[in-house]
């Protein structure tokens, strides 16, 4: 496949840089994820009489999808995220049409000399632990204080009011139509949810939709350098994706330290903090519910994918086993706990 992309990738580089050839090296599929097809490259070429050498990222659509997402969503994500200092890595082309690599795609600069976290993998970050997980939590305040209309995300899929109602029918109709055998647990909790409505967003902002441990990079220092996977960022209630990022999957293995990073109080502290919001408990309670329901709902996805055989990647069989079975059992026990 890369023997077959690597031409035209290159040509495609040269046609929008507006020089005659660029020199593609060393494309190579970075394993892990299913919404995007994640490619590292380096891009050689002369322009002005001056030589550039740059290691960028290529995400191209899958021919078939884990979630429906919108990449030009997630390209403007970072573009305006950039601009407003939060750790992303910089945009550089959105092409939307089929023609150069067959399904749109976009690049943008690689970081380098980073590490990500794999979320099987116990305790990741040892002793960087407490400042990756102030920087952690703090730019996700940040993301939560940022004004959609301010910085051009105002027109992103999602409701300004009653966006928990958006986000359970969202997934509800994911559950409908990608159950392969009934899923009594997920169905109990969006009946819960539904019953018992959080108390109104404090603010609308744009919901990152994936923010976790596994989904940054960070280097040997202990600074988070880039914040990924933009591809599900949405309008709605900015406890989303806090309750997200606290979800017990990412824990890895310690629930006491949410994300694997320091404690939950203080992970609350500092999104507080950096937000500007409040974390109220009931509404945090109720997204937390729905974060391992929206989770319940990614895996059984990724289970028909697999089963069908439209997305073999390894990574959906891996999410509807076990990925799936662990949301369950999260799910089982909150519900029991409020008598539900």
């Amino acid at each position: 496949m890369n023997d077959d992309i690597t031409p035209r990738l290159a040509a495609y580089m040269a046609k929008m840089l507006g020089i005659p050839a660029v020199e593609v090296d060393g494309l190579s599929r970075i394993s892990g994820g299913a919404s995007r097809e994640t490619y590292r490259f380096a891009a050689r070429y002369y322009r002005e009489g001056r030589a550039y050498d740059r290691r960028l990222i290529l995400r191209r659509d899958p021919p078939a999808s884990l979630i429906d997402t919108e990449r030009s969503a997630e390209f403007r994500a970072y573009k305006a995220f950039h601009k407003l200092g939060v750790p992303v890595p910089e945009p550089i082309v959105l092409e939307l049409d089929n023609g150069p690599l067959d399904r749109p795609f976009f690049i943008m600069e690689e970081i380098q000399n980073c590490a990500v976290a794999s979320v099987i993998q116990p305790d990741p970050y040892g002793a960087l632990a407490p400042k990756i997980g102030h920087q952690f939590f703090s730019t996700l305040g940040k993301i939560a204080k940022a004004d959609p209309d301010k910085i051009g995300l105002n027109d992103f899929e999602g409701a300004r009011t009653d966006s928990w109602k958006h986000e359970v029918e969202r997934w509800e109709r994911e559950i409908d139509e990608d159950e392969r055998e009934p899923q009594p647990i997920a169905r109990a909790a969006i009946r819960w949810l539904k019953r018992n409505p959080p108390p109104p967003a404090q603010k609308v902002s744009v919901v990152h939709g994936d923010y976790r441990s596994g989904n940054f990079l960070y280097d040997a220092e202990g600074n988070i350098r880039a914040i990924l996977d933009w591809e599900m960022a949405h309008i709605g209630d900015p406890l989303e994706d806090l309750g997200w990022a606290l979800d017990p999957l990412w824990s890895h293995f310690n629930p006491e330290r949410p994300a694997g990073l320091l404690s939950r109080e203080n992970a609350i502290t500092f999104w507080e903090q950096a937000s500007g919001l409040k974390a109220d408990p009931r509404a945090l309670f109720w997204w937390e519910i729905f974060a391992s329901l929206k989770g319940a709902a990614i895996w059984i996805s990724a289970a028909r994918e697999y089963g069908d055989g439209r997305n073999t990647d390894p990574v959906n069989l891996f999410s509807g086993w076990y990925c799936l079975a662990f949301h369950n059992k999260v799910l089982a026990d909150r519900l029991a706990g409020v008598g539900a």
